[in-house]
């Protein structure tokens, strides 16, 4: 469980569900079906998507309904090939569904759905573990910050399909908590990488802003550090632009490798491109 310094997300929510809502309000009907970094997923189909993770919280959350349970999760891929089971489910019912019954759902149900998270006491266990930042028990914090997580990158997969020189997203203040929250998953994602003792990662990302983050070998396992004196051994520069898009599957890992700059071990440095803030 995830007892480091929290992040605190739940104050953002509203601005964040306010950006999405006039970015879908001011859509001209062709670019609801606008294709998006999603997979085969369109600006339509995410917009449900993040319906569904309203609704899904709200009843789970606040009524205590969680709908058909599955019979056995006994791994991650079981609970992935769930997850998407349940994605695949929703996005084929809601294409009856116009833009305009989306865009009003969203709404009524965010201001629900804002308002359970901060009910929430951010040291108490939460419902669901952070499972791609290894942990099979979370505290509610980090739960909510990893649903920011979910609703920032599917926001600014439909910023960047209907209007790609917006960058409202990218400020300090809404692109940081997201950093902040999806890096959480770094000691986790290198468990298998055997470095020696007092190894360093330095990881870098420029854009509207520019911040650090540092990993360190101590005896058997990689943790995160405040930061350090001494020199990586190895150094991954990331621009904004490009670090959002690794860490939820929106660039293949061959052109990752093209648009970023690496001091020191290569090997080291470009694992952290196969890093995933998201079930998959």
């Amino acid at each position: 469980m995830n007892n480091s310094i929290p992040i605190r997300t739940r104050h953002l929510f509203q601005e964040l569900d306010e950006l999405l809502i006039h970015k879908l309000k001011s859509l001209p009907n062709e670019q609801w079906n606008a294709p998006t970094l999603a997979g085969s997923w369109t600006v339509k189909q995410i917009a449900a998507h993040l319906l569904d993770g309203n609704l899904r919280a709200i009843s789970m959350l606040r009524d205590g309904y969680f709908g058909q349970v599955p019979g056995q999760i006994s791994s991650y891929q079981d609970l992935v090939s769930y997850l998407n089971g349940l994605n695949a489910d929703w996005i084929l019912a809601t294409n009856r569904l116009s833009p305009q019954v989306l865009v009003d759902l969203l709404e009524t149900s965010g201001k629900e759905y804002r308002n359970l998270l901060r009910r929430l006491k951010p040291f108490e266990k939460a419902l669901f573990s952070v499972a791609w930042a290894g942990e099979e028990e979370s505290l509610n914090w980090f739960h909510v910050a990893r649903e920011y997580t979910e609703k920032w990158h599917h926001t600014q997969q439909i910023f960047l399909a209907t209007d790609p020189d917006d960058h409202s997203l990218f400020s300090k203040r809404f692109f940081l908590p997201y950093l902040e929250t999806s890096l959480r998953a770094l000691p986790y994602h290198y468990r298998s990488i055997e470095s020696p003792k007092g190894a360093l990662v330095k990881i870098i990302i420029t854009g509207q802003f520019y911040h650090t983050w540092w990993m360190k070998r101590i005896d058997s396992e990689w943790r995160l550090i405040p930061f350090s004196k001494l020199e990586p051994s190895a150094q991954l520069t990331i621009s904004d632009k490009i670090a959002w898009r690794i860490f939820t599957k929106g660039i293949p890992f061959e052109m990752a490798v093209q648009e970023v700059e690496v001091k020191g071990d290569q090997k080291l440095a470009f694992h952290l491109l196969k890093l995933l803030a998201v079930m998959a």
